[in-house]
């Protein structure tokens, strides 16, 4: 009985996550997820014999209670933050209970369950501490930009492999603390060390690893007590983040099966020197009202500052206003824009943008050749061609809009500062770019407004 239902959740898990594919069915599939979570907790709880449920009452509500808590108060540009930290408290999960079965039956342990539990401490160590890191940067309690040192992969290297023979020493000789005390410190700097040399858009890539390693850390925690539950559910994540993070890494150029680590680029440029010889001329909503009116076609990009300034409502009226116009209209959806995999795709779709009008870089890239205007929108590092062009920079070899071959580019922004990557960017200077400064719902709901109140312009 009891493995036909787990059997069961764990299908209804899998359709959950597969439903999480796609906008239209993501609402459904986070249910079933649910759903299958539900069953599994209930037949677990039912069939263990537990005498007194208060415990297991109380914690459920207070952390469920904390959890809406913070759910309901956080914006969606906290989305990626908060996965980062429940992450994080995933790790610590399997940390606790490889702990208590650690201490608590110890002497009953045969030596491949000791080794399950020292695996599930290892992997629960190190996701904990790099969930803690990606959660700072997101935060901006850490800054974006990547901590380079020259001997990060030969440091790795030589932290995760202490890290295993502390895992053979911790197996065979269950009762020191010493052993485990310098083991949870070891483990914890490899999990920092690895997190800090990344930055800029390979963030979303990384949340999507640490993620994985969540699942590692449950297969291996439930290992230690024969929880069917702990291991199915592990191994789901798993599989399913793992897959999603070598499709971002193909996405981004980065992934080869030989070194999968290493798909960070590390060489931070220098711009101050090019701030100083560069000069930017403001516009107003008025001149870029003239050129988008004049237009025929006109490629959207969005960024994370859409997000930020919560702008997708109004940017889908100004899309609406254009196409009633007679302009052709289209977004350019970058996988990695925003602080999380496809968080633009998720933010249009709830804005009520037809996919059919939603294109990805492959799709839409030789397009903007022939684009009378690209309208930029809090995007940075997506737009910025020094990826293709400067060997040195941090964004090398990532895929970007080819936003700087349009005759036109609008750039709706806050300021000059630069992207997640810390790399300048040329097109904030180029003569055929219009620099819109200000908060970007601002700014399109101006836009918006001139365009219904019929302003013509000449064209340039």
């Amino acid at each position: 009985m009891i493995t036909i239902a787990y059997i069961l959740s764990s299908i209804i898990f899998i359709f959950g996550v597969k439903d999480l594919s796609s906008s239209k069915t993501a609402h459904r599939g986070n249910l079933l997820a649910m759903i299958a979570m539900l069953i599994a907790v209930t037949i677990t709880l039912f069939f263990r014999k537990i005498h007194d449920f208060s415990f297991i009452i109380a914690s459920s509500f207070i952390g469920s209670t904390i959890s809406v808590i913070l759910t309901k108060k956080a914006k969606l540009t906290a989305v990626p933050r908060i996965v980062a930290f429940y992450n994080g408290i995933g790790g610590a999960v399997s940390i606790s209970v490889a702990l208590i079965e650690h201490y608590l039956i110890i002497r009953e342990l045969q030596l491949n369950i000791l080794v399950s539990i020292v695996l599930g401490l290892l992997i629960g160590m190190v996701t904990l501490t790099s969930s803690l890191v990606v959660y700072a940067k997101f935060q901006d309690f850490m800054k974006s930009a990547p901590s380079v040192y020259e001997i990060k992969y030969s440091l790795h290297l030589l932290l995760f492999t202490v890290c295993l023979i502390f895992c053979i020493i911790i197996s065979f000789n269950q009762t020191s603390g010493a052993y485990l005390l310098a083991f949870f410190v070891i483990s914890s700097a490899l999990g920092i060390l690895i997190v800090i040399p990344i930055g800029g858009a390979n963030m979303p890539i990384v949340v999507s690893l640490l993620i994985s390693y969540t699942g590692l850390a449950a297969v291996a925690t439930g290992f230690s007590f024969s929880s069917n539950v702990f291991i199915m559910s592990g191994v789901i994540i798993f599989a399913s983040s793992i897959a999603m993070a070598i499709i971002k890494c193909k996405e981004m150029k980065h992934f080869s099966p030989a070194k999968m680590p290493k798909f960070i680029k590390v060489n931070v440029l220098n711009n101050t020197e090019k701030k100083d010889k560069h000069r930017v001329i403001a516009h107003t909503t008025e001149d870029s009202v003239i050129f988008l009116e004049n237009a025929q076609s006109i490629i959207i990009v969005p960024g994370y500052g859409l997000a930020v300034a919560q702008a997708q409502y109004i940017l889908h009226d100004l899309g609406k206003v254009l196409i009633d116009k007679g302009i052709c209209v289209r977004y350019a959806i970058h996988p990695i824009a925003g602080r999380m995999s496809d968080q633009m795709q998720i933010l249009l779709t709830e804005a009520k943008v037809p996919p059919g009008l939603l294109f990805a870089p492959e799709t839409i890239n030789n397009d903007f050749q022939n684009t009378d205007v690209v309208l930029i929108v809090g995007a940075n590092d997506i737009v910025n061609h020094a990826a293709k062009d400067v060997n040195t920079c941090l964004l090398h070899d990532m895929p970007v809009f080819n936003a700087e071959k349009a005759r036109t580019v609008i750039i709706c922004k806050r300021s000059l500062n630069p992207g997640f990557s810390g790399a300048d960017n040329e097109l904030f200077y180029n003569q055929k770019t219009l620099m819109i400064f200000g908060d970007a719902k601002d700014s399109i709901t101006n836009m918006v407004r001139l365009l219904k109140t019929g302003i013509k312009g000449k064209k340039r």
